[in-house]
């Protein structure tokens, strides 16, 4: 509710007849303001019974909350009710103490608050009242006004430094601009220079090109019949093509009929030799060879009881490309001298382990191959405990007071001249003796590294 509607007694506390009412005072909002603080604080201090019925409810809200949510109806009762504002008059001049007593006097001292004054005033009603109000009306409008002047002149100092501040990045606008126009005319300059550049550029290739033009015309004329001889050309060879293919299939057809003719006198001649050797068979009665020429010189290292025989299966392996080519051969006799071929690739090792290691990739080679394998080690006595060898694998010791290489020796001289036999020693004697009976010597370095690939 605004100011207007709060009307007030214009007495004393005495009662006034309805011609001594006049109009209600404009209070300033911040005396209005004052007034519903100043009863909304005493309001609770009322017994119940004199609180006005609208004001009962607002007087349960929170002190806090009181003259923010019920100001409107504590704004009505005070205007319609004088015994109401009479009694909120007197708890409010008693809380103020000197100053209520003063104001209740008709004083307002010089130092207190215009609007607690004014506030004070409005609720007491002491006689000139009214011109307490006009005070603190003038005061607060004086006061407003002075905020506003003061407001625009910090509004006019503020646009003052803006507009300082405009002016001088004016100026330094306005330099950058100069030496930005300075470059630019300086680059213009460059500019036109390379033009007239440019342009005197142009004029030359243009009458470069004129030339070039001139030149093409004429290499195109000598290309035209280059073009035109080289077409002749390709045209008759072509023709020489045609009849050197000609006569091309005409020779292949006769060397395939000269390979026919003696791949037909070949066959006809292996076949004559393949019956020929059946029937030398056939009339030398030769039964299968149930004893190889090694067996003969294994039976003098073999031991009665317990001698090894090739029973395991093999173990797949890769190897070198000359070893693979030998054990390739028909029928080859692969002759290994043991421990010095464990002494190259399994030297860590045990002599146990080094002898399972050789031998059991050995039964690999053999597998792998099906030549007959035959590994000879050093020993005077024969080994106890060894297991079984793989299948096609033949393990000798040498006797006391021989040697393996001599054992190897004896072995290749008991194969007949012609079979392959391959020697695995790194022994340079070995390799010389043998060599001189027909076998082809390998380091042991081939085998080694066949079987450290498996």
């Amino acid at each position: 509710m605004s100011a207007a509607e709060l009307s007030f007694e214009a007495s004393s506390g005495e009662p006034l007849e309805a011609a001594d009412f006049a109009p209600e005072p404009i209070l300033p909002e911040p005396v209005r303001q004052r007034v519903i603080a100043m009863a909304a604080a005493v309001l609770t201090s009322l017994p119940g019974d004199e609180l006005p019925v609208p004001l009962r409810k607002v007087a349960k809200f929170a002190p806090n909350r009181r003259a923010r949510l019920g100001g409107a109806q504590i704004a009505t009762q005070l205007s319609g009710d004088p015994l109401f504002r009479q009694r909120i008059s007197g708890k409010v001049l008693a809380d103020t103490g000197e100053l209520g007593a003063a104001v209740l006097g008709g004083v307002a001292p010089a130092a207190a608050d215009p609007i607690e004054v004014a506030a004070l005033a409005y609720l007491a009603r002491p006689e000139g009242w009214r011109g307490l109000l006009d005070v603190a009306g003038q005061a607060v409008t004086a006061e407003a006004e002075s905020s506003a002047v003061a407001e625009q002149i910090r509004d006019a100092q503020a646009r003052s430094a803006r507009a300082e501040h405009d002016r001088a990045v004016a100026r330094v606008e306005a330099d950058k601009l100069r030496d930005e126009l300075a470059r630019v005319r300086e680059e213009l300059g460059q500019v036109r220079e390379e033009a007239r550049s440019a342009a005197k550029g142009l004029r030359e290739a243009q009458a470069a090109l004129k030339r070039a033009n001139e030149l093409l015309a004429i290499e195109k004329g000598r290309a035209a019949k280059g073009h035109g001889d080289h077409e002749a050309e390709l045209r008759r060879l072509r023709s020489r093509v045609a009849d050197l293919e000609a006569a091309a299939g005409d020779a292949r057809q006769a060397a395939r009929d000269t390979r026919a003719v003696d791949d037909a006198r070949l066959w006809l001649l292996l076949e004559t030799i393949g019956q020929a050797a059946v029937g030398l068979r056939r009339e030398l009665a030769l039964d299968p060879a149930k004893v190889l020429p090694g067996d003969t010189v294994a039976a003098a290292y073999a031991e009665t009881a317990g001698a090894p025989t090739a029973a395991n299966r093999a173990l797949d392996a890769d190897d070198p490309a000359r070893l693979a080519q030998l054990l390739a051969l028909p029928k080859a006799h692969l002759v290994v001298d043991g421990y010095n071929v464990t002494k190259r690739g399994f030297a860590e090792m045990s002599l146990e382990q080094q002898r399972n290691r050789l031998i059991t990739g050995l039964g690999g080679v053999a597998a792998q191959t099906g030549a007959e394998v035959t590994v000879v080690f050093d020993g005077a006595d024969r080994v106890h405990g060894l297991p079984a060898p793989p299948r096609g694998v033949r393990v000798l010791f040498s006797r006391k007071g021989e040697t393996a290489d001599e054992v190897i020796r004896r072995l290749v001289r008991a194969e007949p001249a012609g079979r392959p036999v391959v020697v695995v020693s790194s022994d340079r004697e070995v390799a010389d003796g043998v060599r001189r009976h027909g076998a082809y010597p390998m380091n042991s370095e081939s085998l080694v590294r066949r079987l450290t690939r498996s």
